[in-house]
């Protein structure tokens, strides 16, 4: 058995600092996103929210915005924190559909140059601005944002409650945290599921998951009341599917170009991950949920 703890970096990485890691996975795997996951109007990197209306994988992936964006009530004129904006689709969404202003922000310059275009292309640069900043220690205001906003980043945290407490300093009392994640179900894994989540672990460079019942301890340990989690695993494992499948499918031509040279280690190892991670959701070893807390 292997335990799985908070704090602890579970990667098999040690070639370059978290950061960095995380930097080039997401700069070196963007094609991987663009030819397969997402499109110009979703910008997607992040599962869907499949409900009963939903007809099509692209709709699923803006839903998961209204979906947060609903939970968060987030009101017209407020001002938005995109914390680990990737290409800016989150941030373009609420600025189109919610009538706020949101400043995002990610480690990648490459995905800060893209999200400027992405706004700029949908005409909302006048209320969207994206810059180069760590989410566990920004460069902004105390009290400076309504809302904190995170889908699928915080994970990618050593140690989440970095993100929380900063989360707290930055929002203005009766401001709200929501995120959507990944969370484990259990501390203990057997050697096969141990495969599966260290494989998971490794490609998307994730240092180790929280527990919802820990997240929740720690977000009530910064000061953050009205905290609620609603578990939404069965909203995205049709998104879930359709990453494993599509894996599956394209096996060959990474089997190929693997031979060739042509897919570097993050690129093959986000590969693997997308085989891996269905089996996590589907089979009880970890859950999605949704987190929103106020100040």
């Amino acid at each position: 058995m292997t335990l799985l703890n908070p704090g602890q970096d579970y990667r098999s990485s040690d070639t370059a600092t978290l950061r960095d890691d995380i930097v080039r996975y997401y700069n070196e795997c963007y094609w991987d996103y663009r030819t397969s996951w997402l499109d110009s109007r979703n910008l997607a990197i992040h599962y869907g929210y499949w409900d009963e209306a939903t007809r099509s994988h692209s709709q699923a992936l803006i839903n998961m915005n209204r979906v947060l964006a609903d939970t968060a009530a987030i009101a017209p004129g407020e001002r938005v924190l995109d914390a680990g904006c990737g290409i800016g689709g989150s941030s373009i969404w609420l600025a189109e559909n919610r009538g706020v202003r949101v400043t995002g922000i990610t480690l990648s310059d490459l995905q800060v140059s893209q999200a400027r275009h992405n706004a700029a292309q949908r005409g909302v640069s006048d209320r969207v601005d994206f810059q180069t900043a760590d989410f566990c220690a920004t460069p902004f205001e105390s009290e400076s944002f309504d809302v904190v906003w995170a889908i699928e980043s915080i994970c990618h945290a050593l140690d989440k409650r970095d993100v929380i407490r900063e989360a707290c300093r930055l929002l203005k009392p009766g401001g709200r945290l929501v995120c959507s994640d990944g969370y484990a179900l259990k501390r203990e894994y057997s050697e096969a599921e141990w495969k599966v989540i260290r494989t998971c672990l490794d490609g998307w460079q994730i240092p180790n998951l929280a527990l919802p019942e820990e997240f929740q301890t720690w977000l009530a340990e910064a000061g953050l009341t009205a905290i609620r989690f609603r578990d939404i695993t069965p909203h995205i494992l049709p998104s879930s599917r359709r990453l494993y499948q599509t894996a599956r499918l394209t096996r060959p031509m990474q089997t190929v170009m693997g031979w060739l040279g042509l897919r570097t280690a993050a690129q093959t190892g986000n590969f693997h991950t997308a085989l891996n991670q269905y089996p996590v959701f589907n089979d009880a070893m970890g859950c999605y949920g949704i987190f929103c807390a106020t100040r």
